[in-house]
């Protein structure tokens, strides 16, 4: 089963007191300590980040690595990758994510090991770079649509809620066509995909939302999805 967790926004960086999407991550691998190796690069390997991460998961039932591109301690980065339980990707520049990432050929490898069964998750730019669009936001800029992996149809836009200028740029870009149909991400939201299809979405606040958004003779509807909320289990 090829499985893909994308968040808006959450997680032990954006939520340190509140782990319910990690545990909830973790639990997809379906083994008792699986290997969880962070990926980096969107932030360019900043050291308090991974430090965060192994903070962390360190102290959760899983055995914690990273795969850093600015300093790596891998011998041979394909070995390195497949023998990873889950991939897990933090947020920064998508853009430089995916540049680095093919210029290593760590896409590839990354595709791979998804069709292998690796689970794969990630927030933010984390959550972009499987999809085949992305909205992203450069530095003092207008937002912008980007092209991702492709490994989930359409397109996203996390940081729904938590960034102002997110929302009404996905439904400019969604409903000119400039971009794809696809989810609107709240932070502390994510969906869970098997297969590439939407399995279920989750949040690990009571209130974080995801939506649907599309164009159709000229209006844009944004639907609701339901949601589980990890608290409650």
């Amino acid at each position: 089963m090829k499985q893909i967790i994308a968040m808006g926004g959450g997680g032990f960086s954006m939520e340190p007191d509140n782990l319910l999407l990690d545990h909830y991550i973790l639990n997809q691998s379906l083994k008792l300590n699986p290997k969880i190796c962070f990926v980096s690069t969107a932030s360019g390997d900043q050291d308090g980040y991974i430090q965060r991460f192994y903070h962390t998961f360190h102290s959760m039932a899983c055995k914690p690595d990273h795969l850093a591109l600015f300093d790596p301690h891998f011998k041979n980065l394909e070995d390195f990758v497949m023998s990873q339980d889950i991939l897990y990707v933090g947020g920064g520049s998508t853009r430089n994510l995916l540049v680095l990432w093919k210029e290593w050929g760590l896409d590839l490898l990354i595709k791979k090991a998804y069709e292998n069964g690796t689970v794969l998750a990630g927030l933010s730019a984390g959550a972009n770079c499987w999809f085949e669009e992305g909205l992203t936001d450069p530095l003092n800029g207008p937002l912008y649509k980007i092209n991702g992996l492709g490994f989930i149809k359409g397109s996203i836009c996390p940081h729904y809620d938590g960034e102002e200028k997110r929302r009404p740029s996905f439904h400019e870009l969604v409903g000119a066509g400039t971009m794809m149909a696809g989810f609107g991400m709240e932070d502390g939201a994510a969906v869970h995909f098997k297969d590439g299809q939407v399995f279920q979405c989750i949040s690990s606040r009571p209130n974080a939302k995801v939506y649907f958004l599309e164009e159709s003779e000229g209006k844009i509807h944004e639907e609701p999805r339901e949601m589980m909320y990890l608290g409650d289990l």
